[in-house]
């Protein structure tokens, strides 16, 4: 049966009936009385604690994913993420033989600062050294090229050093409630099965940065598991060979998959849908509501192997605020990923 919060007009009343029972011949309803007025405090007192209650109420079953989801999750084995710091190699040039000291701290243009894991030495005019962002979070990800400036010089190595090639990668943000619930909603619907489709799912997803993950068997023969996964919260949701890694060797943990498994992790073949659109206004505005549009259904129908319709690119060119009509010249009909593929959003051309 539900409960039904007493508003703070009956409570109230009430209190007034309940000073005016215990004090007869006394009345609680007199304006600016010292009894009105406690009553009025009383009911204002109640009606704060009901609020407590029923907010807290709201907040106890795990759909609601409130601040006790993580103890639902808990229960379950499954651990609110915490941000993972941004790795990877960068490039000193200097003197010869210069050494460079671990924790030899470098900054980015936006103030992010990083510091080397490990001591190195210039040779031959240079010297690759893995860097690890000093905040964890997402933002610490950088791409090849970026240029980080030492904080404090050092003798005979370039004031600044440039990202290598591999960029500087894994950083993620805490995991959020969301995304919590999914993977302890996952966790409820399908209890370990020693190794079944639902198990792989869970194990990548128990990697920070991963999203979503899609599993096969047989395809490289008999006792063979393909894990396919993507990152959505990175800048690409297509991973990097490191973040391949990463989630290889968490699978292969013998806690986790079968003893006579063989697992291969995978990325997906990123397929680019290009767009060529004729916009009716053509205005900045509407081509940027038009983008987004985009970028959000590419984001939420995108699936390892699966079709985006045209009739759903339309519909959402539809939608962007301030357009009027619109003529989508490209893609020419639904958008058809392989069994490895998975559709990610390109470019615009405007006609």
């Amino acid at each position: 049966m539900a409960f039904d919060t007493p508003d703070l007009r009956t409570l109230n009343t009430r209190a007034q009936a309940d000073i005016e029972a215990e004090l007869p011949g006394t009345n609680a309803r007199l304006r600016r009385s010292n009894l009105n007025v406690l009553a009025r405090v009383m009911a204002g007192i109640a009606h704060g604690m009901y609020g407590f209650i029923r907010e807290f109420l709201s907040q106890c079953l795990p759909w609601s994913k409130g601040f006790l989801l993580r103890m639902w999750a808990e229960i379950w084995g499954v651990f609110q993420l915490s941000a993972v710091a941004a790795q990877g190699p960068v490039i000193f040039t200097g003197t010869e033989g210069s050494p460079i000291a671990a924790d030899t701290r470098l900054q980015s243009a936006d103030e992010l600062e990083y510091a080397t894991v490990s001591d190195a030495t210039i040779t031959g005019g240079v010297a690759s050294v893995n860097v690890i962002a000093v905040v964890p979070g997402i933002a610490g990800n950088q791409v090849a090229g970026t240029v980080l400036t030492l904080v404090t010089p050092v003798f005979g190595v370039a004031a600044s050093a440039t990202v290598d090639a591999a960029g500087l990668t894994e950083g993620t943000d805490d995991e959020s409630l969301d995304g919590l619930y999914i993977r302890y909603q996952q966790r409820v619907q399908n209890p370990a099965h020693g190794g079944n489709v639902a198990d792989y799912e869970g194990w990548a997803m128990d990697v920070p940065g991963v999203t979503r993950a899609w599993v096969y068997g047989g395809l490289d023969g008999d006792a063979t598991v393909q894990v396919y996964f993507v990152r959505d919260n990175d800048a690409s949701i297509i991973p990097d060979a490191t973040e391949v890694a990463t989630v290889q060797a968490y699978i292969n943990d013998p806690t986790r998959k079968p003893v006579a498994a063989t697992v291969g992790v995978y990325a997906p073949t990123a397929k680019v849908i290009n767009y060529t659109i004729v916009a009716v206004p053509s205005t900045p505005l509407v081509r940027a509501a038009i983008e987004q549009e985009l970028r959000d259904l590419t984001r939420r129908e995108a699936d390892l192997g699966g079709t985006i319709l045209w009739s759903h690119l339309n519909e959402a060119i539809s939608l962007a605020e301030g357009e009027t009509d619109h003529t989508l010249i490209a893609p020419a009909g639904n958008v058809v990923c392989l069994s490895n593929e998975i559709a990610t959003f390109g470019a615009i051309t405007w006609m």
